[in-house]
């Protein structure tokens, strides 16, 4: 062996991996490539309820996991929060991670009954029994005669919430780039697994990938400008450098604009929303829940921490741009929303309308509470908003799988009237869904848009909060249009037709009106605990 050979070996360090801290993220990994395993040796007719126990028992676990994380997170020297840089710098385990972390498995939990639900379609999953045969083939129709089932699905379903967990949590653009295609991809294919309407689920599928890879794009060559602009690729590394600078820097600049371009995209704000009213009404409605409320979480998290610790310092650099893309997404939310007919894509537009609420927090007081004052921070705010949006959005797409017709899920807006004199129980709950999405008092909507609203309205963006209020009450006009539609309005045809879901859809639609009912009457809780988590560390 050579000299040189010899001390490279001897000066060789092993990397630190803190398994403790990332036991979530690695729990989730494990059960994706378990649900891969399953796939392989356990027969067909078992698969379905395996990977079903697997996926539910790894999340679970995972949230568990995330508890303990939270009890074990402490105090920095540099007083900069609680938590850890943990994988040798790439990821990030503080309070706001393990927040983000158990909302989005949370959500994940409920979503894998929705995924799992079968009585909706006679006994099989609302997946196509075999993704490759073309649509009205012969193939199709002898998969549909013999009950085959999709339950790729589910390892596919945790593969992207393992990328939704490390989106927030990233430490420097590598790994969050990184974590932006994990998510994303897994994503793609689910939108294209519609057993109902498989031309309108395989272009959707295909307008997401096709955008989402532009948008990918424009986030790797906003990593190559920031890193040819701070020489690292490290948040704080990067925080350091805008810090240390007087005036503009061209390469900063196109680096925080390019950035921001494959972050908005993913929490559909204009006009990087294009792919949203098309593929939420495209994707299996299981698949839409599970992305509207869990990719929003993920990409909020992986925004906030972005610019607050990278580019905190560049403040006023970015915050007009958030300005114009806040009031840009609200308006093309509300007043499109109005437009449509089919509930779907009317869902699609209100998620775009909130995306521009939760922006409207995002640029609020500040990122940190200051000691002995009751200033309700941006982060604190944004937190408690993702939380509560995710449970009515959840609740609301749950509630639609169950209006149906002979062609299956009775979107267009005219099957709905009447819906109150058919079921006037599903007409209730979906009404009231539609209502905290308003923004009515004593439901969660009302309370995070309190929230988000008094942040900036703190920070001086008060102009922002007076256009959010009134774009807010031009949304509660097309909230109020459907519930109109299904209490005051005759059937059309034969009228709606409301199919009893399996314990699983009920479940869901149960856990989501009760967190609406609860963070609107009771938000105390969470808001501190949105408030404990404390602030991004670096």
């Amino acid at each position: 062996m050579s000299p040189l050979l010899s001390e490279s070996v001897g000066d060789f360090t092993k990397p630190s991996i803190e398994y403790f801290d990332l036991s979530p993220l690695l729990i989730i990994i494990g059960v994706a490539l378990a649900g891969v395993i399953v796939e392989a040796f356990v027969p067909r007719r078992l698969r379905y309820v395996v990977q079903t126990l697997v996926a539910v028992v790894g999340t679970i676990a995972a949230l568990v996991m995330t508890v303990f994380v939270a009890l074990g997170l402490e105090p920095r020297g540099d007083n900069a929060g609680f938590g850890a840089i943990a994988a040798e710098g790439a990821i990030a385990v503080d309070g706001p991670t393990v927040f983000l972390w158990g909302t989005i498995l949370v959500l994940t939990l409920i979503s894998v009954f929705l995924f799992a639900e079968r009585h909706l379609e006679g006994g099989v999953t609302a997946f196509a029994g075999q993704a490759a045969a073309l649509p009205g083939t012969e193939a199709e129709r002898e998969a549909s005669t013999k009950g085959l089932e999709h339950t790729e699905v589910f390892p596919l379903m945790m593969f992207a919430v393992a990328g939704m967990l490390l989106f927030p949590a990233s430490n420097d653009l590598i790994t969050m780039f990184v974590a932006l295609e994990i998510l994303s991809l897994p994503l793609y294919l689910l939108c294209g697994l519609a057993r109902r309407r498989r031309l309108l689920s395989q272009e959707a599928a295909l307008k997401y990938f096709m955008l989402g890879a532009f948008s990918s794009g424009f986030f790797l060559y906003g990593i190559a400008l920031v890193y040819g602009y701070a020489g690292s690729m490290n948040l704080g590394d990067i925080a350091e450098a805008v810090s240390g600078t007087i005036g503009a820097d061209p390469l900063l600049l196109g680096g925080i604009g390019l950035l921001a371009v494959g972050l908005l995209f993913k929490v559909g704000a204009a006009p990087f929303h294009a792919w949203t009213p098309d593929v939420y009404q495209g994707a299996p409605t299981a698949v839409t829940a599970f992305m509207a409320a869990c990719t929003k979480v993920a990409a909020f998290g992986a925004l906030l921490r972005l610019f607050y610790v990278g580019f905190g310092a560049a403040r006023w650099d970015w915050t007009p741009m958030i300005w114009v893309v806040a009031i840009l997404t609200m308006a093309t939310g509300c007043v499109l929303a109005l437009t449509q007919s089919d509930i779907k894509r009317m869902l699609a537009y209100s998620s775009i309308a909130h995306a521009g609420f939760i922006l409207t927090g995002f640029v609020g007081l500040n990122a940190v509470a200051t000691p002995g004052t009751a200033e309700l921070t941006s982060l604190q705010a944004v937190l408690f908003y993702l939380v509560t949006y995710g449970f009515m959005t959840i609740g609301a797409f749950a509630v639609v799988t169950v209006v149906r017709d002979s062609s299956g899920e009775a979107t267009h807006l005219s099957r709905w009237s009447g819906l109150g004199k058919e079921s006037p129980f599903v007409a209730g709950v979906f009404a009231f869904f539609l209502l905290g999405m308003a923004g009515i008092p004593l439901t969660s909507g009302f309370t995070g848009k309190w929230a988000v609203f008094t942040s900036a309205w703190q920070g001086g963006a008060w102009p922002l909060v007076v256009v959010a209020a009134l774009l807010s009450a031009v949304a509660a006009f097309f909230y109020i249009r459907v519930i109109v539609l299904m209490y005051f309005s005759d059937p059309v045809g034969e009228g709606p037709t409301v199919v009893m879901p399996s314990v699983l859809t009920t479940i869901v639609i149960a856990v989501g009106f009760a967190a609406t009912v609860a963070l609107g009457v009771v938000p105390g809780p969470v808001l501190d605990l949105a408030a404990h988590a404390g602030q991004f560390v670096r």
